[in-house]
């Protein structure tokens, strides 16, 4: 499948809401409100269009409240997607789904070998031709490294350590091939020192912003959209020669995602440089 424009997948939330605990942001004490999370993602869903984006709809599923987070569902590699293998028996729903999507929209799909825990776009990311890959929460390091094998492409494993911070794309985002946005505490010393030594320009997120999942950002080329309360990120963002584009998620904050969680980009991330 060929686009000729950034594309990305989101599935509405109709059936969205706090089901199950398997992340530190989820409590069942404290549900989301549809409503308002409708009104939310609604608000997403028209800024990525004017920044250019053209959005593909997944159908939502009554019992898989975590279908609305697209980025889970798979990594997207040219013509093909390595489906997730969810580590929590309560994702595990969604990969039927999602297969059934990207077959239906042309893409190949790669099936994880098994017991071979991959979360996706959620936790492997590329940065130039460099697919860095979080893991340890969710996914395990021997899905990276088979996934990158499958791509002949280099991997950089990095280790998560605040279970807060669960998946990589909620404490890193690649802006271009030599810049990202990244939370030093989530990760471990050497994926600190691996990050530092392979990306030339990072943007550190204070504590407060990492709260409000400022790395959890949706990247069209110059543009960045992201939940509201990061001011530091966004002055920091004009500094570098990208406009911010804030819109309020923090419905979706309640089961741990943002905007990034709700999208995947079937086109590849604009930063990616494939093998």
């Amino acid at each position: 499948m060929k686009y000729d424009s950034p594309t990305i997948l989101m599935c509405p939330p109709d059936y969205y809401g706090i089901e199950y605990e398997i992340n530190p942001w989820m409590s069942r004490s404290q549900q989301s409100d549809l409503e308002v999370a409708r009104q939310q993602w609604e608000s997403l869903y028209a800024l990525l269009q004017k920044l250019g984006a053209r959005i593909e709809l997944l159908t939502p599923v009554k019992g898989l409240p975590d279908l609305v987070f697209t980025a889970n569902a798979g990594l997207i590699w040219k013509d093909r997607v390595f489906l997730s293998l969810f580590r929590h028996e309560a994702r595990q729903g969604e990969t039927a789904v999602d297969r059934d999507w990207f077959q239906q929209a042309g893409l190949e799909t790669i099936e994880m070998p098994e017991d071979y825990f991959f979360e996706g776009a959620g936790d492997a990311l590329f940065c130039g031709d460099t697919l860095f890959a979080g893991y340890l929460i969710r996914s395990d390091v021997k899905a990276m490294q088979w996934v990158a094998a499958e791509m002949n492409c280099r991997v950089i494993p990095l280790q998560l350590i605040d279970e807060f911070y669960y998946h990589l794309d909620t404490c890193f985002c690649p802006l271009s091939e030599t810049e990202a946005i990244y939370y030093p505490p989530a990760f471990d010393s050497y994926a600190q020192q691996a990050l530092q030594e392979h990306i030339p320009h990072l943007i550190p997120v204070v504590d407060a912003e990492a709260q409000r999942f400022a790395c959890n950002a949706v990247v069209i080329g110059k543009s960045v959209a992201l939940n509201t309360g990061c001011p530091e990120l966004e002055q920091a963002l004009l500094e570098r020669g990208y406009t911010p584009h804030s819109t309020p998620l923090d419905e979706f904050i309640k089961a741990g995602g943002s905007a990034k969680c709700l999208t995947l980009r079937l086109d590849g991330e604009c930063v990616a440089v494939w093998p």
